[in-house]
């Protein structure tokens, strides 16, 4: 028996024994899809009966390293124990393996994930009557479209925007590039921001291609990305603590939340490649470009 039929077989449980909504029987199914995903990713061939209590360990230290909050981490994990105590009921499996795992620890801190209404309601504070607020819209748009660091932000070329196929050619750490698929909305802000603001500049010798200028015509600085997002959560009375970075941990929770798969979101965050092998490392454009829109809550 394989995964898929052990995870249809689960969901027919779900809705027929337990009486479960059809939003919760999608959720638990796709937690479980989310452990498969990353087995294969890992390199595994296993069955249900072959999974360890180490192989749960290592899937959640690889979403909260994609940005997932212990919330999200621990809302997974009881996914998988409905799943391992279903198949443990059946005797499909002889010992769950997820018994002894604990929920990763929540705490009080302010979590540094936005929701989606979160994420909209920042966008629309910002002041469009003013020349910076173009900018801004645009960059805060492009960094929740695309996941990107500050850094990649800051550093985007006008001539790594691809608009006929709707990608970003990205330099990321240790100068590796990678093209990250840029959702409509981002895109439209950053014409209009480039056609009615930016070129009425004159940009400074050696700038001219950078996207995202200051008032002097420079290339942005780290610290004035965390300030214009300072500025902005105070502005609208958010009690979370928002940095750049939080949006990008946002584009992958709410993928990752959606339904998307695990090895499209790590390509497109730039993250190192956690298999040996070269076949998961880079996947196909328009697969990525799909995985955008059908599972980015912004396109």
């Amino acid at each position: 028996m394989n995964w898929d039929l052990h995870i249809k077989q689960f969901e027919n449980y779900l809705r027929l024994e337990r009486s479960l909504a059809e939003n919760s029987v999608e959720a638990y199914r796709r937690d479980v899809e989310k452990l498969n995903q990353f087995l294969v990713l890992r390199g595994f061939d296993l069955s249900v009966k072959d999974v360890e209590a180490m192989h749960l360990h290592d899937l959640l230290e690889y979403i909260s390293e994609l940005g997932m909050t212990p919330y999200s981490q621990a809302r997974i994990l009881s996914g998988l124990k409905a799943f391992f105590q279903y198949l443990l009921n059946e005797e499909i499996i002889n010992k769950d393996p997820s018994d002894l795992m604990e929920a990763p620890k929540i705490g009080r801190k302010l979590p540094s994930v936005l929701d989606y209404h979160e994420i909209v309601e920042l966008l629309e504070n910002i002041d469009l009557s003013k020349p910076e607020g173009h900018r801004n819209r645009a960059m805060l748009e492009t960094l929740y479209s695309s996941g990107l660091r500050v850094s990649e932000l800051i550093g985007l070329r006008i001539t790594n925007i691809y608009r006929d196929i709707g990608f970003l050619r990205i330099v990321g750490k240790g100068s590796k590039e990678r093209l990250v698929p840029i959702g409509r909305s981002a895109l439209k802000f950053i014409d209009i921001y480039i056609h009615d603001v930016r070129n009425k500049m004159q940009p400074k010798k050696g700038h001219e291609n950078y996207v995202f200028l200051n008032r002097r015509g420079a290339q942005l600085t780290r610290v004035m990305i965390f300030t214009i997002i300072k500025n902005l959560v105070k502005a609208t009375g958010m009690k979370k603590r928002i940095s750049p970075h939080t949006f990008r941990h946002s584009f992958a929770t709410h993928l990752i939340e959606g339904g998307a798969d695990l090895r499209a979101v790590q390509e497109m965050l730039g993250h190192e490649s956690i298999t040996t092998t070269e076949i998961y490392t880079h996947l196909d454009r328009d697969y990525l470009r799909q995985v955008i829109t059908e599972f980015h809550p912004r396109q």
